[in-house]
């Protein structure tokens, strides 16, 4: 069995574990540890760190991170401190595992995961896959071929003011204490304006709320073919350590 390691680093939380590249199945029960708060590279580094060590990895790592990477380069952050703008966190992250790191975006590692191995397998023309958590994270593809960093989830739309993600992420909906007809009217409305942007044929939903898609699923009627992650929360992961080795339909962060 060829395995590789995944950590996906998110706004609440970091998730690990090792990945059957053949399956794209975890091959060990996924770990869990808080994401730092305000989380500041070397605080995260060390979370990286205990991650890895907790099931006694010694090989190159992927890290799913949730800001544009460039370059193994951080742009900008939306859900961690600010200082991690202009940092080389791959860099960072080897420096500190003392093994080869190589990072990719969240929503790129998922939608690569699941383009492989799950919702997306043997689909041409242009996909979205859409995670739907602490914020929004996306990521599309041109014939199986990723269009690295979109993050569509910082769109402006019509009467607000701020984000899409602002009042359409999932943990939104547990904030405002939102049914799931309210949540899914809202996730019509961004869903809607990604359908006039770049016409997809297919949109793949994600991130932890995608556990309940049976529930607010059935809610959402738009034009596009509309399908649940197969991997659920775990794609970011596997998505990850696929990046570690150069596997997928698609290489990112480093463009």
């Amino acid at each position: 069995m060829s395995t590789a390691f995944g950590i996906d680093i998110g706004g609440s939380g970091m998730k690990a574990a090792p990945v059957d590249l053949s399956t794209g199945q975890l091959a060990d029960k996924r770990f869990r540890l808080p994401t730092p708060k305000p989380g500041v590279p070397d605080e995260v580094a060390d979370v990286v760190y205990e991650l890895v060590t907790s099931f006694g990895w010694t090989g190159p790592v992927g890290c799913a991170f949730p800001a544009p990477i460039v370059g193994g380069t951080v742009k900008w952050v939306a859900h961690l401190d600010d200082s991690w703008a202009g940092v080389d966190i791959a860099e960072t992250m080897s420096n500190r595992i003392g093994a080869p790191v190589t990072i990719i975006n969240d929503a790129d590692a998922a939608g690569i995961a699941e383009m492989t191995h799950g919702a997306g397998v043997g689909r041409k023309g242009t996909v979205c896959f859409t995670a739907f958590g602490t914020g929004i994270g996306s990521s599309v593809f041109v014939n199986g071929n990723l269009v690295p960093n979109t993050e569509f989830g910082h769109l402006y739309l019509a009467g607000h003011d701020k984000d899409v993600e602002v009042w359409t992420a999932a943990k939104v909906r547990t904030r405002e204490d939102l049914d799931w007809a309210t949540w899914v009217g809202r996730v019509k409305q961004y869903l809607g304006h990604l359908e006039k942007i770049i016409s997809p044929g297919l949109f793949i939903l994600g991130g932890g709320i995608s556990k309940q898609f049976d529930e607010w699923g059935p809610l959402l009627d738009i034009d596009t073919e509309v399908v649940v992650a197969e991997m659920r929360n775990n794609a970011g992961i596997v998505g990850a350590a696929m990046a570690s080795v150069g596997a997928g339909v698609a290489r990112s962060g480093t463009s």
